[in-house]
């Protein structure tokens, strides 16, 4: 891009530099911006609070990648922040620098940043002050990290608050080499974060904001007397929340399909071929247009058990266990699909074995059979599953930073007898040092649980049987509802 280009491209994208200088109102802008206005038609009240610390502190020097599945809120989210800084009165709108990165190759990224500190000077009159630059959808150009690491080690763009946005985890970026080690700033909150679509708990405030939910527990002592103390409180609510947790594994977490489904009772076809066009285009963008709903409906008809790739890609259709297997690494990079690994009872991963793959919403699951009419719809058995370890994946990453990204989450058991667990011990940090998460089993049940947590029992003398709505906490192993387990999980 030229010079002039990369102008307009700032000056269209930072309204708020106008009306700084103009002596207007800086959040004039967010009546007009079209990614906030459209929020508009489907806001439940739901606000991520993912970059707070960033909206409410002076700029620091400090460093954060977001990342996480288009259609999240990660454009929300920094518009927001942007809103907020302009809206403070310690804050010079022009310290404010946005831009969209789509499209742009790293010489643009280069340039973009030269560009973005000369057009906001007057505010270093009479002293320099830092900025904070929001880089939405930087992860599309090649060589990201080099850019923004030449630029901090060489210049005023070191000093600076920077958060850089990302749909799709490339290994070929050295996110953490490049742009973490040491060159951080002074912040203390997560450096790498990922902003998801809605947990079960963050739907309920949306949209069962009456419903008392227990305190969360930390992964380890999901089991714990704390829990079963809060959830024994709770014992009158569990058909609330069983009726709660069948709606979300409907409509699953993203905020616009929730807002849809909240209102209509379903989620848009619009809105599914929305979602659609995205996978499409990080996961399949050459094949047919049938290609990524089969993908999905293979993969989410096959959640509960761990895959065999060159068997699943023969009954898939493809020509081979590598194509596949590609197609199943861009739903991992683009946060659409989470791997389980095998792992020891040491907690480490088993190298060499199947693993499980999961879909990290349920609208996901739910899609194939919406926009492609006689493919399968997921059953609740798998739905449940799903969300509970997408539940425990997310948490773990709260409390380990990074672990997502590094396919290092949750994990599966093998018994004695050859059988699973669903969702088995990892090792975790907690206040009182190294620990493991609390073994889960999935069971979609509301009777007749005993028999099931057997496997449990002989394993590890504890854990949890996810239920449907069964609650029964007088056994080493615990019957919960997996509402009740989502909710304590965060």
């Amino acid at each position: 891009m030229r010079d002039d280009e990369l102008r307009r491209i700032l000056a269209d994208a930072n309204p708020w530099w106008a009306s700084a200088a103009a002596g207007t109102d800086p959040t004039a802008w967010t009546r007009a911006n079209r990614i906030l206005r459209d929020r508009a038609g489907y806001d439940l009240g739901y606000r991520s609070r993912i970059l707070d610390d960033i909206a409410h502190s002076p700029p620091d020097g400090s460093l954060t990648v977001l990342t996480g599945p288009r259609r999240a809120g990660k454009t929300v989210a920094v518009l927001d922040t942007a809103a907020y800084l302009c809206a403070r009165s310690d804050v010079d709108p022009r310290q404010v620098i946005y831009a969209s990165c789509d499209g742009m190759a790293a010489r643009d990224l280069r340039r973009l940043i030269t560009l973005g500190r000369a057009l906001t000077r007057s505010v270093d009159a009479p002293t320099p002050r830092r900025r904070v630059w929001l880089l939405d959808e930087i992860s599309g150009i090649m060589g990201w990290t080099s850019v923004l690491k030449a630029a901090r080690d060489g210049g005023d763009f070191g000093d600076d608050t920077v958060v850089a946005t990302g749909s799709r985890w490339v290994g070929n970026e050295d996110v953490q080499g490049n742009l973490l080690a040491g060159r951080a700033g002074s912040g203390t909150g997560h450096r790498i974060r990922q902003l998801l679509p809605m947990g079960f708990r963050d739907y309920l405030a949306a949209g069962h904001p009456h419903l008392a939910l227990p305190p969360v527990a930390h992964p380890s002592e999901l089991d714990g007397a704390s829990a079963a103390d809060a959830l024994s409180a709770l014992a009158f609510s569990v058909d609330d929340f069983d009726l709660a947790w069948q709606d979300y594994l409907t409509c699953g977490g993203f905020p616009r399909a929730v807002a849809e489904h909240q209102r209509t009772g379903a989620v848009s076809p619009a809105y599914l071929r929305d979602l659609l066009a995205w996978l499409r285009a990080d996961v399949d963008p050459d094949a047919p247009t049938d290609s990524v709903p089969l993908l999905l409906a293979g993969i989410a008809g096959r959640m509960t058990s761990p895959m065999n790739l060159a068997a699943t890609a023969a009954e898939l259709g493809y020509s081979g266990r590598d194509p596949f297997e590609r197609r199943t690494i861009r739903l991992i990079n683009s946060h659409a699909a989470l791997r389980c690994r095998q792992r020891a009872d040491d907690g480490r991963a088993v190298t060499g074995t199947q693993y499980k793959l999961y879909l990290t919403d349920p609208v996901l699951a739910w899609l194939p059979a919406m926009v492609s009419p006689g493919l399968p719809r997921p059953d609740f058995t798998s739905l449940n599953e799903m969300a509970l370890a997408v539940a425990l994946a997310r948490a773990i990453e709260r409390h380990d930073e990074g672990r997502w990204i590094a396919d290092d989450t949750i994990g599966y058991a093998r018994t004695g007898s050859g059988n699973e667990i669903d969702l088995s011990p990892v090792r975790i940090p907690s206040a009182d040092g190294p620990t493991t998460t609390t073994p889960i089993e999935s069971k979609w049940t509301d009777s007749g649980w005993r028999a099931d947590s057997r496997g449990l029992e002989a394993k590890y003398g504890r854990g949890i049987l996810a239920t449907k709505s069964i609650l029964d906490l007088d056994h080493p192993v615990k019957a919960i509802p997996a509402p009740m387990v989502a909710s304590l999980l965060g």
